[in-house]
């Protein structure tokens, strides 16, 4: 239980109480201590990416083996990665090289616009459930959006003066709320993992 339970939460709790200490010390001690932590993050971020390949082929190989509707995707999938592997590893000029980055962008570009296209239609789902004007703040986001989108096309151009006064400023000032949101949800979830309120990393909520 010690080794499975304690061990970990007194290693985050430390090292965490450390990381935020640092940055409240000018010394070079700490400096050297938080470059030499970044070093040992980049290490483990290289068993990560072991630890993730195992992981995918380990998914996509039961998949192939099991023979189900999908496990032409899975070896699709398996073919690419080591393709594009081997050619990065072994090929001419390497990620650089012609072959590479032909590839990369023949593939990667056509499947970016697939997904935004497809994501648009939900884009616009959402949208017209949004902006159904129920109460004054829904039809005040109405009004803002009609607004913004005719300022973005050729033909409302007219109303660049407003569409850029409401993305200065009442856009900039949701935005910051967000930031801010986002910045003490962090905090406090980065508190419950070093105090050891939050052990889900532990396999277990207990």
């Amino acid at each position: 239980m010690f080794l499975k339970r304690t061990l970990p939460l007194l290693i985050v709790f430390l090292l965490g109480l450390a990381m935020i200490i640092q940055f409240y010390i000018p010394h070079p001690v700490s400096q050297n201590f938080y470059d030499s932590m970044a070093e040992w993050v980049r290490i483990s971020g290289a068993f990560a990416l072991i630890l993730g390949l195992s992981s995918f082929f380990y998914v996509h190989t039961r998949k192939l083996a099991r023979k189900n509707k999908d496990s032409f995707y899975s070896g699709v999938a398996i073919l690419c990665l080591i393709g594009m592997a081997g050619i990065g590893i072994f090929g001419r000029g390497g990620i650089n090289g012609w072959l590479f980055s032909n590839l990369y962008r023949s593939i990667i570009v056509p499947l970016d616009a697939t997904m935004f296209s497809l994501l648009s239609f939900y884009i616009a789902s959402a949208a017209f459930k949004a902006f159904k004007a129920r109460n004054a703040m829904a039809f005040a986001l109405l009004v803002t959006a009609i607004i913004v989108m005719l300022g973005r096309v050729s033909f409302g151009s007219f109303l660049d003066g407003i569409v850029e006064w409401i993305l200065v400023y009442p856009n900039t000032a949701a935005q910051r709320g967000i930031i801010l949101g986002i910045g003490l949800g962090m905090i406090a979830t980065s508190l419950k993992i070093i105090l050891g309120i939050e052990r889900s990393y532990l396999g277990g909520g207990d």
